[in-house]
């Protein structure tokens, strides 16, 4: 399976696991009337949008570049991953301000076995989930899949609060209490999604560890005598470098034109998605102090 059909497939197994879990945690909360539930069960509502959001734009991400979009669609990842970041934040608004009504009224959870069977049975579907859409982020980069992992796993780790909350209900105040403690943590992961989302449409430099393997390929190359000027973003699963390549004053076009074919060859054997643009000049222009910009070797 190619990576375009794998962050689809993606895509559209987030929504359906999305989907089932807000209807058997709806039935839970109904019968129980836990606050821990209930804001597990919006956080799984809002992720139905936002997973609906996320598809749509792995769509448009993946159409090729044409006329009016020369360098492709993939920002349309990160522009969907920035309006996932509002709704999850909207979400754990409210449920602050739910918990705390609840905790003010001393709210009495009913049924605890019926919430604690629905809650485990959401726990081992969103860790079965993460752990597909984590192997998809391994295998493609997507920054949509990538955000949309990163929601669901915060849902691991608040869903077991929920858990030990009704293991412990004979407290009243716990679960409300749990309940603003999720959703400050999901507040904590709006704000991770939505900065990686801003660098990625503000043309953010791509990760130092990806910068570092560019540089040494570069400068693997024969006859390659170093660079300056590197510049680097990503949009989406797309990435885009250019640097200048500084060679022998004495080469001819056609030999300059051999070597930076060869650089630009070897990046994309190893990453994928890259898109290279190198201008050759001599290295005696290396001495020009004014030439150079950030990204000098």
């Amino acid at each position: 399976m190619n990576d375009n059909r794998l962050v689809r497939w993606a895509s559209y197994v987030a929504v359906a696991i999305a989907i089932i879990l807000v209807l058997i945690k709806l039935y839970a909360w109904l019968r129980t009337g836990s606050a821990s539930i209930l804001a597990s069960l919006l956080d799984s509502t809002v992720d139905i949008i936002a997973s609906l959001i996320i598809m749509y734009a792995v769509m448009i991400s993946q159409a090729p570049a044409d006329k009016e979009h020369r360098f492709g669609h993939g920002k349309a990842e990160p522009l969907a991953s920035l309006a996932q970041s509002a709704f999850i934040a909207g979400s754990a608004v409210y449920l602050i301000l739910y918990a705390v009504e609840s905790l003010w009224a001393n709210h009495v959870v009913e049924r605890v076995n019926v919430g604690l069977w629905v809650m485990l049975l959401s726990l081992a579907l969103t860790t079965l989930l993460v752990l597909f859409q984590y192997y998809v982020v391994r295998k493609t980069k997507s920054t949509a899949i990538q955000s949309d992992a990163l929601h669901y796993f915060s849902d691991i780790l608040t869903t077991g609060l929920v858990i030990l909350g009704l293991l412990f209900s004979h407290l009243q105040w716990l679960d409300p209490l749990f309940a603003i403690f999720i959703a400050l943590w999901i507040l904590r992961s709006a704000y991770a999604i939505g900065r990686n989302s801003v660098n990625q449409l503000m043309d953010g430099e791509i990760e130092a560890s990806m910068r570092a393997e560019i540089v040494d390929i570069i400068l693997a190359t024969p006859q390659v005598q170093g660079f300056n000027d590197l510049r680097t973003y990503q949009a989406g699963p797309n990435c885009f470098v250019q640097f200048d390549l500084e060679l022998d004053d004495q080469l001819t076009l056609f030999e300059s034109h051999a070597i930076s074919e060869q650089v630009v060859q070897n990046l994309k054997q190893r990453f994928q998605h890259l898109d290279v643009v190198v201008h050759q000049e001599p290295v005696s222009f290396r001495h020009d102090a004014s030439h150079h910009q950030w990204g000098t070797t």
